[in-house]
């Protein structure tokens, strides 16, 4: 069950970049550091389609990367469950 495992750890890594990237937030001009814009080109294509449909709470509290991370987990819930299906 390689591929199982390796779609749970490539999960768990994407979802600390997400993280990684969210408290660059916090640093002024972080995100125009050479790792700020690896982790942006990384991130911001999936985070980006949650920010389309989820507008900022105040115009300040940005809940995508959130929202970004639970719908990763379910993905890899369901990837892991079909293969297991599949596999077993």
């Amino acid at each position: 069950m390689f591929i199982y495992g390796f779609i749970g750890t490539a999960a768990n890594v994407y979802s600390y970049l997400i993280i990684g990237y969210v408290l660059l937030s916090w640093f002024p001009n972080a995100r125009e550091s050479a790792i700020g814009q690896i982790l942006g080109r990384l991130v911001e294509p999936y985070v980006g389609i949650f920010r389309r449909f989820i507008p900022p709470i105040g115009g300040i509290l940005d809940l995508s990367p959130i929202i970004a991370i639970f719908a990763l987990r379910f993905i890899v819930i369901g990837l892991q469950s079909v293969l297991e299906f599949l596999l077993l």
